[in-house]
């Protein structure tokens, strides 16, 4: 079998060797016998204490973390009912007239392009927009990272397909795939579906001439404040933008601004890692994807552009007063606590002897170069149930080239046209049980299997992607087995 694994991976997997701490923790390995818990050399705890069980339901990844406060645990089960509650035309928290949703949105609920705390179905997918810099101003705002790209000048970062009544949603768009067939050594045909995505129906006039999209499906929401607790030098650690050990792989960080405080900081949320925090994450969903405003993003009118006057002139679900978005920030709290503290299920069949193969064939191709399978939380975490955790997500939260056949060839901060964050594994074989129905992955869903979208990566990961193609049967599988025990 082909073997492109750093020592270090290796380490990961065969001595529960953790990352190198950035804090000033001891560092001794047994992290998780200070903390009190056993050591999972295999990462069968996949959160560490915030690890979930019981029996797999569709609401499997509904689940909090198991080590809660009750405090935390009460936040939870309010965020829980913000997640999944419906907004609506006079549904703003400070304001019995005015609207909160919209004017113009794509989704009335977190729920709708999060499924059960999964991804999103495929018709949930949104167009992100945006043009090259056409003046030095807007060049300046790119490299002070005052903004991360230039929307469109009427559509602005995002395709609204939807609006609240006497108002026109900004357009729709349309789907032409393309069939590629992939054929493996043995002979096994896979057939590759690619989208290419386009508009009909633009109520408000034409798009810029440049303007690039980019195609983003919801994704699993597990885990994250896990992934926030684990420190920026940790992750920053994990980067080789040179390649200097020569391995092929050149993982690097995207740098943001937090909307929060104005400092430039790693971004780790995001399909392009273009989002430092939760809370940013979430207030910039509610501002592009449903339409209400925050105290981070106090638009009130989401993503409505200046030439979008009727739009502008829409009353707003905010009043005078010393709450003036349409979600103050005990909103916008309740919901982070929520997601910050979703847990993540147990390993599967972790012992099986096929799954533990598979486990060698994942080493051996060099996918944990980037698929990094275990990162160690902060002890100075904010929140307790995040402090000194040995987490197994199978991400190192740094930037990829993916190649061309994944590239979106749009910008986003840092991030060129052709990187990607590498997207968390853990969990990904509960994807079918909470999608309820045929699974759909990477950022535009077009990969209804593992396989297939282990066909579709190309760039610094094109070497392990032939390998994959090049294996037996039987090693092909135990792959398979391994990354559904996950």
């Amino acid at each position: 079998m082909y073997v492109h694994a750093s020592v270090a991976v290796i380490a990961i997997f065969l001595a529960g060797v953790a990352p190198a701490r950035s804090d000033d923790l001891p560092q001794a390995f047994p992290l998780l016998e200070t903390a009190g818990a056993a050591p999972q050399p295999f990462g069968i705890d996949s959160a560490g204490e915030g690890t979930t069980r019981g029996p797999a339901t569709k609401a499997i990844f509904l689940r909090p973390q198991p080590n809660l406060s009750l405090e935390l645990r009460t936040t939870s089960v309010l965020g829980k009912e913000l997640f999944e509650q419906g907004w609506h035309p006079g549904n703003a928290f400070n304001s019995a007239e005015g609207p909160g949703l919209g004017p113009l949105f794509n989704a009335s609920t977190c729920e709708t392009c999060h499924r059960r705390g999964g991804r999103g179905p495929l018709h949930t997918v949104l167009l992100r927009l945006s043009i090259p810099p056409e003046t030095p101003a807007q060049q300046a705002a790119l490299d002070n990272r005052e903004v991360k790209e230039i929307g469109d000048p009427i559509y602005g970062i995002q395709l609204q397909e939807r609006a609240v009544p006497r108002l026109p949603r900004e357009g729709g768009k349309r789907v032409v795939t393309r069939e590629i067939v992939a054929t493996l050594s043995d002979g096994t045909t896979v057939i590759l579906t690619q989208p290419t995505f386009s508009f009909v129906f633009l109520n408000y006039g034409p798009l810029h001439d440049a303007v690039m999209l980019s195609a983003r499906l919801g994704p699993p929401i597990i885990g994250l404040g896990l992934l926030e607790s684990v420190a920026s030098r940790d992750i920053e650690a994990l980067a080789d933008p040179d390649d200097a050990d020569g391995d092929g792989i050149s993982g690097r960080p995207n740098y943001v601004r937090d909307p929060a405080t104005g400092q430039v900081v790693l971004g780790r949320f995001g399909w392009k890692a273009g989002v430092p925090s939760l809370r940013a994450q979430t207030a910039a969903a509610f501002s592009n994807d449903i339409g209400v405003s925050t105290s981070l993003f106090p638009a009130p009118h989401g993503d409505c552009t200046a030439q979008q006057t009727v739009c502008l002139g829409m009353a707003a679900g905010v009043t005078e007063g010393p709450v003036d978005t349409e979600a103050p920030d005990i909103i916008l709290d309740q919901l982070t606590q929520f997601v910050s503290t979703l847990g993540v299920p147990a390993r599967r069949n972790a012992d099986d002897p096929e799954v533990l193969a598979g486990q060698r064939v994942f080493v051996g191709l060099g996918c944990g170069g980037c698929h990094t399978p275990t990162l160690v939380t902060s002890h100075a975490a904010e929140k307790a149930a995040h402090r000194s955790q040995r987490i197994w997500p199978y991400t190192d939260l740094l930037l990829h080239d993916m190649g061309e056949g994944l590239a979106d060839h749009r910008p986003e901060g840092d991030a060129t046209g052709f990187e990607w964050r590498t997207p968390p594994l853990w969990g990904i074989g509960l994807t079918e049980l909470v999608f309820g129905g045929k699974a759909a992955f990477l950022h535009d869903g077009r990969a209804p299997t593992l396989t297939a979208a282990i066909l579709w990566h190309g760039g610094e990961a094109q070497a392990a992607r032939e390998t994959f193609a090049s294996l037996s049967p039987a090693d092909r599988e135990a792959l398979l087995a391994f990354l559904t025990s996950l």
